[in-house]
Formats: C-alpha cells, sequence, structure tokens
C-alpha cells in the first residue's frame, strides 16, 4: 500500500514559482511510476506530468513543458512538480497519483488528497 500526501500548493502572481510536492509512504514506492493531474470543475483531471520509477524517463503535457519539472527522491520518497513561469490557466487542484504501467494513463493504483495551485493576474 502507497499513501500519498501532496504539499507545497499556494497563492502566486502569474509569472510566479512554485513547487508542490508529494510524500508517500510505504515500502514500494520506488516500484511505482507517479503523475501529476490537475483538476478544474467541469473539466476531466487533466495530466501535467509524469516520471518513471527510477526518476529516469518524464513525461509532460505540451502547455506545460519547458515551465514544469518533475523529479523524484526515491530515498524521501517524495515527487516535486517545479512550476515556473505559471498562468492564471494553471489553477487547479493537483493531485498525484501512482500506478506501476505508463504513468499518463489510467486506471491509478493511489492517489493523493490534492493541493490548490491559484495563480492570479
Amino acid at each position: 500500500h502507497v499513501h500519498l500526501v501532496e504539499s507545497g500548493g499556494g497563492l502566486v502572481q502569474a509569472g510566479g514559482s512554485l513547487r508542490p510536492s508529494c510524500a508517500a509512504s510505504g515500502r514500494t514506492f520506488s516500484s511505482y511510476n507517479i503523475s501529476w493531474r490537475r483538476y478544474v470543475p467541469g473539466k476531466e483531471r487533466e495530466f501535467v506530468s509524469g516520471i518513471n520509477w527510477n526518476g529516469v524517463t518524464t513525461y509532460y503535457v505540451d502547455s506545460v513543458k519547458g515551465r514544469f519539472t518533475i523529479s523524484r527522491d526515491n530515498a524521501k520518497k517524495t515527487v516535486y512538480l517545479q512550476m515556473t513561469s505559471l498562468k492564471v490557466g494553471d489553477t487547479a487542484v493537483y493531485y498525484c497519483a501512482a500506478r506501476l504501467g505508463t504513468p499518463s494513463q489510467f486506471p491509478y493504483d493511489y492517489w493523493g488528497q490534492g493541493t490548490q495551485v491559484t495563480v492570479s493576474s
């Protein structure tokens, strides 16, 4: 079992930066691929970024390429999402999720509770 807890969201002005974290508990964390998805009411949970179990392969949706960077520290059981040049359109609840297969696909085995990111103009 893997328990995921996000933190590090907040309110920032457009052009600013945030670094949400996804902290995990459970001995098998390092086996899982981790994704960040974001949710805006009325829309599906959009895939934002993913990272494979050993951190070698990363994935990004086109809209965040060059602005967001995903990384993981398996010793700390934590995945990070460095968000820069934030836009109002990045406003959402950001969730981390874990699965053994390709990070960008459903279904996920575990989800965190989400962290709110709000970007003001």
